[in-house]
């Protein structure tokens, strides 16, 4: 394939192509190969930076000072995704306003970009490929965020149809996600395709940790079986559950339970902490990637966690996380998300619905008491790792449905 402009348009911050992460790990690709790259992205307003352009070897990061759109209260990040259209248009006007692409790429969330998109689509004529993360306004409307015959859902919804519309190619996490899409939206299933979250197998970490020490420095118990729980603390995932199932385990002393993470819902898990002051569990608010990829090397079992009403197939990237460190999963969840599913029938992990206690207990003992099931599901997570969810897999995907527009 001949050198291709690609834009790629997302709410995580970029900072650098060598950090590791779902995107920068897609996009170090398409430089890796050839194309020039330009990175369009929020920096919150809690950062204090302003918007600037960081060059670096074929890639252009464009940084947008925004509100805050992540992690912030439900005004805020409702405000701030509604302004996001206008003021990413603004900024590649200013710093972009000669420049055209071959190719936009970008991710859900969040939907409300629709304008920005369909003006680059217009002005390059170029094609477009949406990386589905997030199925929203249906997400929301799951959690009672607000109701299904609402004003908001019906302006969110128009924005979906639109962006499905807009999209050339719609790449979907996992198989119960192209069913969803095609079950609701038959008339764009020509569309859709399957294109996990994965990542750069060379940036895999393979150095021996020191589990001791690193547990130690963290003041973690050694001896026990750590169950990791890592990634967002919002309403999606449930985390009171969690808690309840931390303090029925107090019973279980070889079990210990560590929550990495920030999220609306930190408030109340450090409230619950600091109340309950459990023996068999820490919370950590935030980590360096670093810190945090040294800490799940020495990790037992790593958690997913879903709230049981979604009816939308969600599919957390954390779970590539668990699989380089060779960890088992146990997944947490609803049923419409097929993790859990996948992670049985592969044999790296366990599924339980979400509120079945007594299920979900049952699924901590028996991974608390068999290391070798441990061992042996770990292994057979990475190997899928390696076979599935490698980026080069999701870059060829990508690239193929350009040639063949071409």
């Amino acid at each position: 394939m001949h050198p291709q402009r690609v834009i790629f348009i997302s709410l995580v911050q970029i900072n650098t192509l060598e950090e590791r992460g779902i995107y920068q790990d897609l996009l170090r690709q398409f430089v890796l190969n050839g194309h020039e790259v330009t990175v369009v992205c929020p920096v919150e307003r809690r950062t204090g930076r302003p918007t600037k352009v960081i060059k670096e070897n074929a890639a252009s990061i464009l940084q947008v000072r925004t509100l805050n759109v992540q992690k912030a209260s439900i005004w805020e990040k409702g405000i701030a995704t509604l302004s996001l259209n206008w003021v990413l248009q603004k900024a590649l006007r200013q710093h972009f306003a000669n420049s055209t692409f071959d190719l936009i790429l970008y991710a859900t969330p969040p939907i409300t970009i629709t304008g920005l998109i369909e003006w680059l689509k217009n002005r390059s004529r170029a094609k477009t490929y949406l990386l589905l993360k997030d199925i929203f306004p249906q997400n929301a409307v799951d959690i009672g965020m607000f109701g299904s015959k609402s004003l908001l859902h019906l302006y969110f919804k128009r924005k979906e149809l639109k962006l499905y519309e807009l999209s050339d190619r719609i790449g979907c996490m996992s198989p119960a996600n192209v069913q969803y899409i095609r079950k609701h939206h038959p008339t764009i299933a020509s569309k859709l395709e399957e294109n996990p979250n994965a990542v750069d197998l060379t940036k895999i970490n393979g150095a021996v940790v020191n589990r001791m020490s690193v547990l130690q420095k963290w003041g973690i118990p050694d001896q026990t079986v750590v169950y990791l729980y890592g990634g967002n603390l919002g309403k999606p995932q449930g985390t009171s559950f969690l808690l309840s199932l931390i303090a029925e385990a107090q019973q279980l002393p070889s079990a210990y339970f560590l929550i990495v993470g920030d999220g609306t819902e930190y408030p109340e898990l450090k409230k619950w902490f600091d109340l309950n002051q459990p023996s068999n569990a820490k919370l950590i608010q935030r980590l360096a990637k670093v810190d945090f990829d040294e800490l799940a090397a020495c990790c037992d079992v790593g958690l997913i966690l879903l709230r049981k009403e979604f009816t939308i197939p969600n599919f957390p990237s954390r779970l590539l996380t668990y699989l380089e460190n060779k960890i088992p999963v146990l997944a947490i969840t609803d049923i419409a998300s097929d993790l859990g599913a996948i992670a049985e029938r592969e044999g790296f992990g366990k599924w339980c619905l979400y509120g079945e206690k007594e299920e979900a207990l049952r699924q901590i003992y028996s991974l608390a008491n068999n290391v070798e099931m441990r061992k042996r599901m770990g292994e057979v997570g990475f190997t899928f790792l390696r076979a599935h969810y490698d980026v080069k897999l999701s870059y060829n995907k990508i690239v193929d449905f350009v040639q063949e527009a071409l």
